[in-house]
């Protein structure tokens, strides 16, 4: 005979499965809004590509909410997990705890929704330093210690990141020029007052054309089309070395998992569209499109891997 508490609990189970994916099923019912970085900034021109491709299949408009890197990830930490408010930033969201204080917890207090894009950078030169490699770079720094620069944008920035990384594998003393933005370390670079540059294809290219800045080599795992014929730094004289910076879509913990696995179908689905695309494409970024999962393992690598990186170099905000 069945035991009735059994079935109770048994029947209370499956109603409450049904009514996620009821939920699921007719969600969403209103706007999205998707808080991310201040205007102007490369994770705001990301979202704001995500939410204009994403709000035609959703059947809803995708809002983008600008309020900045630390305001926007404390704002979708106390948002009411529903779905209706999301979080896209890139892997400074978090790294940023161990450079400085924060309210938030990236895994206790979030769930990631979908892997949207990754943005490599390439290693660059000014014409008047005397190497055309990877190796030859290495081989010039260790020749000369604490005589070159690299230029990078705020601390803990995506270029910064990876050039501490290339500096610790590489076992060279080269001297870190901090700047407000990459902008103005770009600039810096073109005009010859810094001699190195991390930064991504888009700001680049252009230069590398004319010939007012060398490029060595792209720091993603493997060959890039964002940079046709240009080495990765791993398989040019760094084995081992990867560094991008890694999008992601994030609900505040608690969402129900029916709503976040409708969500990353859609991101996911408009991601691919080939106008989509080639909109990312020509901004200097790989569309990934990958699942939750994805993100919440490569999240946690980052964390590993780059909190230790951060930690010994003593990088602050």
């Amino acid at each position: 005979m069945l035991n009735p508490r059994f079935a109770a609990t048994t029947f209370a189970a499956a109603l409450a499965l049904y009514a996620a994916a009821a939920c699921a099923q007719n969600f969403p019912t209103k706007p999205v809004r998707i808080v991310t970085s201040a205007v102007g900034g490369g994770g705001d021109v990301i979202t704001r590509l995500i939410a204009q491709a994403v709000s035609a299949s959703l059947g809803q408009q995708m809002i983008v909410d600008n309020r900045g890197g630390v305001i926007s990830s404390e704002t979708v930490a106390k948002a009411v997990p529903d779905g209706y408010t999301l979080l896209s930033q890139p892997n400074s969201f978090w790294l940023l705890p161990f450079m400085q204080n924060v309210s938030y917890d990236p895994v206790k207090d979030f769930v990631p929704v979908a892997l949207t894009v990754n943005s490599p950078n390439l290693i660059v030169v000014h014409p008047s330093l005397p190497v055309k490699s990877v190796k030859e770079l290495i081989a010039f720094a260790k020749a000369h210690p604490g005589q070159l620069n690299f230029a990078a944008g705020s601390n803990g920035s995506s270029s910064h990141l990876a050039a501490e990384l290339f500096k610790r594998m590489a076992a060279i003393d080269i001297v870190h020029i901090s700047y407000r933005g990459a902008g103005p370390a770009l600039n810096d670079t073109l005009g010859g007052q810094v001699s190195l540059l991390f930064t991504n294809t888009a700001a680049a290219g252009p230069h590398i054309k004319t010939g007012r800045l060398r490029a060595l080599a792209i720091t993603s795992a493997k060959p890039s089309a964002l940079a046709p014929g240009l080495p990765t730094v791993a398989s040019a004289g760094l084995p081992g070395y990867e560094a991008a910076a890694i999008y992601g879509v994030f609900a505040p913990a608690g969402t129900p998992a029916a709503i976040v696995s409708r969500l990353n179908q859609e991101i996911v689905r408009a991601l691919n569209r080939p106008d989509v695309r080639e909109k990312f494409f020509n901004a200097g970024v790989e569309v990934i499109g990958g699942s939750a999962e994805q993100l919440g393992v490569a999240m946690k690598d980052d964390m590993a891997r780059l909190g230790k990186l951060i930690k010994e170099a003593g990088i602050h905000e």
